[in-house]
């Protein structure tokens, strides 16, 4: 009797690491991810900050400084807090591919083979349109802008641009077309869990329209022109998603 209760007390001890292992594993490779995205964005921003600011702040203001236009800073930090902010977000867009990887590598032992192939497919094609998001903002609507709001302000008053808010408005302006151009990858997926299908997103068609032009009003800063430039893309964007599940099928899994 006496060798039973003391073998009781270690078999349960030794089955307490066994049912925590996979909540452990899983939180390690989580703390592996963030601690080698953060380095990665880190040095990247070093180098960005110590090489390429003047030329990507150069860049950045070329569309002000070639019509004539100068740009200016109102306090003291402005003008190094803003080549921190631009340095930071090319970071971490020249550290996405470590990023990216990192996370890939996290959730992939939860794919299926299949899911992995399907998962590959969409992550290049909801980057895709990321990228042809913001290329289309900034040749086909972004410089178009500027010039609408400089004639607008002209014999009105003299520009005087702060670097600061000048970059904000360039961001502001310009990610969330990004965003907006995830809308069919987005219906993709709703319409592949089941949660959406074709002829709910038809009939619910004008409230999704009125829903977009105030999404695009939050997103967008406060002029009529930003959300309507990013409100009509988003509509279309839509109705291709409606085509898109059009031929998409729910998915069924155990």
């Amino acid at each position: 009797m006496l060798k039973k209760k003391i073998q009781a007390p270690q078999a349960d001890a030794g089955s307490t690491p066994v049912e925590g292992a996979p909540l452990l594993s899983h939180l390690l490779a989580l703390r592996r991810v963030l601690i080698v995205s953060a380095l990665a964005v880190i040095i990247s921003f070093f180098l960005v900050y110590y090489l390429f600011i003047d030329q990507l702040m150069a860049w950045i203001i070329q569309p002000i400084t070639e019509r004539g236009i100068q740009v200016i800073y109102t306090a003291m930090s402005e003008a190094l807090v803003t080549k921190f902010k631009v340095a930071l977000i090319a970071a971490a867009i020249v550290a996405s591919p470590v990023i990216i990887w990192q996370v890939w590598g996290f959730i992939k032992p939860a794919l299926y083979p299949k899911e992995k192939k399907a998962f590959r497919i969409l992550f290049f094609i909801a980057l895709l349109l990321f990228l042809a998001g913001v290329v289309f903002c900034y040749t086909a609507v972004y410089l178009l802008a500027v010039d609408f709001f400089l004639v607008a302000g002209d014999n009105l008053a003299t520009p005087m641009l702060s670097i600061d808010k000048y970059v904000s408005f360039l961001f502001g302006f310009i990610v969330p077309f990004g965003i907006a151009f995830q809308l069919p990858v987005a219906l993709y997926l709703t319409t592949r869990v089941g949660w959406t299908n074709y002829r709910m997103l038809a009939s619910k068609r004008k409230y999704v329209i009125l829903g977009i032009f105030v999404l695009a009003a939050i997103l967008t800063p406060p002029d009529v022109v930003s959300q309507l430039a990013l409100g009509l893309p988003m509509v279309a964007l839509y109705e291709i998603g409606i085509q898109v599940c059009r031929i998409t099928k729910t998915k069924e899994r155990e």
